[in-house]
């Protein structure tokens, strides 16, 4: 069974695309996150990822962050911090960590 997962993206004026997550990110899903994050790619261009209303990530997750990590520009909420910094993601993508309650909650 796949975890819920909702991917929308935005290719905004200046040539950045963002693509944004809600729910969780694990191995059930984390194909759609990776062919999301293919099909926002453009050539050089970096990619922003808001996972602010993401609850859970996995290491299914963080692989698929980490073949895009040198385009990435992550915007995080601070319960995935800790995993962020102990799998050595924040030293190879730009990483910004939004105030607690951005997304909403």
């Amino acid at each position: 069974m796949t975890t819920p997962l909702t991917l929308t993206t935005v290719h905004r004026p200046d040539g950045t695309s963002l693509v944004t997550a809600s729910g969780e990110i694990d191995m059930s899903n984390s194909d759609a996150l990776a062919a999301a994050l293919d099909a926002a790619r453009r050539d050089g261009v970096r990619l922003v990822l808001d996972i602010t209303a993401v609850e859970y990530l996995d290491s299914a997750g963080l692989s698929v962050l980490f073949a895009h990590a040198g385009l990435l520009e992550l915007i995080a909420p601070p319960l995935l911090e800790p995993v962020l910094t102990l799998s050595g993601l924040r030293e190879l993508a730009t990483v910004r960590f939004a105030p607690a309650g951005a997304d909403g909650s």
